[in-house]
């Protein structure tokens, strides 16, 4: 099996090619392939002639995205349009990697993959976008919706956390807003079991749910420091980009198609700071 990746040189690209390590993975970067040029994407995917096609590059910056929300349109919308175009002329099926942030996170209980997505930010309407063109533009295709990731090779809430407690004797963390903190290793392995599979919109995050104080908390106590944590509203947090108060993502269809869901966020946060933190 050849699988194309775009966004190989990202925290999830580092992953998937781990997991996917048996296997000729020919990956992206935004040096060598421009998805917001239709001609150039095409010409470059048709002439890698892959399997499969696992397409994880997004302009992921939440905050910036609502300054800059022609990019965010550019890279995430028309950009995911270009790759699945791209697929659909070489009959390659596609994998894209959504957002728990199509959501607009007013209700308390978990999404399923069949709700009706609401965005409630820039970052979120320009995945959505995205997901719109998968699913017009091709016939065989996977949407993958995760959330709160954090693993090697990449900027995330786990390796911030350590540092600034390393910086500062207290930190403030925002504890109204909920969701699954993803290891992107676990994510990769389901990505794995899924490809095969039945076709469509799917969940995969690591089960339970927590806020990113309580994510905060057990960093420190995973790492035995001992400092203080307080909570915070997001209002106090005064960020640009509105967050979904609630965005825990059911992983109904994982199940349905039989594939068991990943481990708890606990587990999987243990395992990532004894081997890389």
């Amino acid at each position: 099996m050849k699988v194309c990746l775009t966004g190989a040189d990202g925290m999830l690209g580092h992953a998937i090619q781990k997991v996917f390590s048996d296997v000729e993975v020919i990956g992206f970067t935004i040096d060598t392939l421009d998805i917001t040029n239709l001609d150039n994407t095409v010409k470059k995917i048709k002439r890698a002639r892959p399997d499969f096609m696992i397409h994880a590059a997004a302009f992921t910056n939440v905050d910036l995205c609502e300054s800059e929300p022609e990019k965010a349109y550019l890279v995430n919308g028309l950009g995911t349009r270009n790759v699945a175009m791209a697929c659909e002329e070489i009959n390659c099926p596609i994998l894209y990697i959504s957002t728990d942030y199509v959501f607009d996170g007013a209700r308390s209980t978990p999404y399923n993959e069949w709700d009706e997505p609401n965005p409630a930010s820039v970052y979120g309407l320009s995945k959505l976008m995205g997901e719109r063109y998968v699913s017009a533009l091709t016939n065989r295709f996977y949407i993958v919706r995760t959330s709160w990731l954090y693993g090697p090779d990449g900027n995330n809430f786990v390796d911030t956390i350590i540092r600034l407690l390393s910086e500062k004797e207290s930190l403030k963390v925002v504890n109204d807003q909920r969701g699954s903190p993803t290891y992107t290793v676990d994510l990769a392995r389901k990505i794995r079991e899924l490809i095969g599979r039945g076709y469509g919109a799917y969940h995969i995050t690591n089960t339970g749910s927590c806020t990113w104080y309580d994510f905060a908390v057990a960093i420190a106590a995973k790492k035995g420091i001992k400092k203080t944590i307080s909570p915070i509203t997001s209002e106090e947090f005064n960020r640009p980009a509105k967050r979904p108060a609630y965005s825990v993502l059911a992983n109904t269809l994982l199940r349905l198609e039989g594939i068991r869901e990943a481990r708890h966020w606990e587990d999987a946060l243990q395992e990532y700071i004894k081997y890389w933190r």
